[in-house]
């Protein structure tokens, strides 16, 4: 016999409120819904209907009972309806990163850069070159050989230095420029060459023409230092003389003056020189005592420019000039400066403000000029002076014999084998 209130039957065990005992069931609390700690139900008075739990919530027949959580989505801990929140079952989760497309992004956008930064600085360095000098205007010329010959000059000119440092250099006021060094560079297949020509060498100046007057001067056989050509008629006639004298073409030129020589040490933060001798000249205002020492602007130019007190008087100065360039291209081509930009623009611009080249000299040209010299100071090549003879009345006397033989080993691109005297 059933003891329930009329209204009260085994129909309404459907909702978790009825059983076969004599007493309700209480309210089934499911794990994943915490709905806080509801009382539970007491036992239905007679004669009236059970009460029950209020949540909020209708039954879906119109009056409030049990609320099962499934309509809003609340039995899985969300908000709203469906799989609109995080529902603690379903993984919305973005996919893992492709790390090999990311990388791949970013070489290629690495590359742009240092090709636009590349392309930018060739087009500004190419446009600081001054290309003033014109070797069309030299006639006669020998025929070409294998590799390329470069005529490397440092010249004594004042350009652009202020009085100051004009007095701190130790470079005189002296109008006009003189070759100061003179150097042939090859650069071939079997190993590079750096051939110094002392400025006091005995030579014969040709027939010529004006690089301004466009006048052709005859030949008179007059002999002279090779550094008068220069200040005769400027690079177009020192570069005449060299070939005329020598047989050997020369293919590019390049000159730099005092104050951008000495710029460009100072860019590079000094350069280490070995000084093998005592050194101490007024006139130059070298100081130095034999060792290694770290030269800044200054002290390189005093380096390179004495001539006096030296045991070898001339032919030790061009060691010492070579020593210090091949230093220099070591020192500069090195990744610590092409790679940094603080270093290498204020080194490139120093160098090129007073640099002078031929009118086809190239960006490429002249890199490849200062790894060669680089190449000769790390030792794959060879550096020397031209072979001497004897002297005529205080100028140097070239060793005839030796130079046609070191002259036929460059054209022919062979590793040379003649030794200074």
């Amino acid at each position: 016999m059933n003891d329930w209130p009329d209204g009260w039957s085994d129909r309404n065990q459907g909702y978790g409120r009825g059983s076969g005992s004599s007493q309700p069931e209480g309210a089934r609390v499911m794990r994943h819904v915490q709905r806080g700690s509801a009382p539970r139900p007491s036992a239905p008075p007679r004669g009236g209907v059970p009460p029950q739990p209020q949540y909020g919530h209708d039954d879906g027949y119109g009056r409030g009972g049990y609320d099962s959580g499934y309509s809003e989505g609340q039995v899985y801990g969300g908000g709203g309806g469906g799989r609109g929140g995080d529902d603690g079952y379903y993984d919305d989760r973005r996919p893992a990163p492709n790390w090999g497309r990311r990388i791949k992004r970013g070489l290629i956008a690495l590359l742009v850069v240092v090709i636009v930064w590349g392309v930018g600085t060739y087009f500004w360095a190419d446009g600081q070159l001054k290309r003033e000098v014109d070797l069309s205007k030299v006639i006669e010329r020998p025929g070409e050989g294998e590799g390329t010959n470069y005529l490397i000059v440092g010249s004594d000119s004042r350009e652009g230095m202020t009085a100051d440092d004009k007095k701190r250099l130790h470079t005189g006021s002296a109008d006009g420029k003189r070759t100061d060094s003179m150097m042939i560079l090859h650069v071939g297949g079997n190993g590079d060459t750096l051939i110094s020509l002392p400025r006091d060498s005995d030579v014969e100046i040709p027939s010529f023409v004006g690089s301004d007057s466009g006048k052709k001067y005859p030949a008179t056989g007059r002999h002279t230092k090779l550094n008068a050509a220069y200040a005769e008629d400027g690079p177009e006639l020192l570069v005449r003389t060299v070939e005329h004298n020598t047989g050997l073409r020369i293919d590019h030129y390049a000159e730099i003056g005092f104050g951008g020589f000495a710029k460009i040490v100072d860019a590079v933060g000094g350069v280490d020189i070995k000084v093998e001798q005592p050194m101490k000249d007024k006139k130059s205002g070298s100081d130095f005592d034999p060792g290694t020492h770290e030269m800044n602007g200054e002290q390189a130019l005093a380096f390179v420019r004495q001539r006096y007190g030296l045991a070898g008087g001339d032919l030790d100065r061009t060691k010492n000039q070579q020593k210090f360039l091949s230093a220099l291209a070591n020192q500069t081509a090195t990744p610590s400066t092409i790679l940094n930009p603080f270093k290498l623009y204020p080194t490139m611009g120093a160098g090129l403000d007073t640099l002078v080249v031929d009118k086809d000299m190239s960006l490429f040209d002249l890199a490849e000029m200062f790894w060669a010299m680089k190449g000769v100071s790390g030792g794959e090549g060879k550096s020397m002076n031209m072979p001497i003879s004897g002297s005529n009345g205080g100028n140097l006397v070239w060793d005839k014999a030796k130079l046609k033989q070191l002259v036929e080993q460059l054209k022919n691109d062979e590793k040379v084998t003649v030794e200074s005297n």
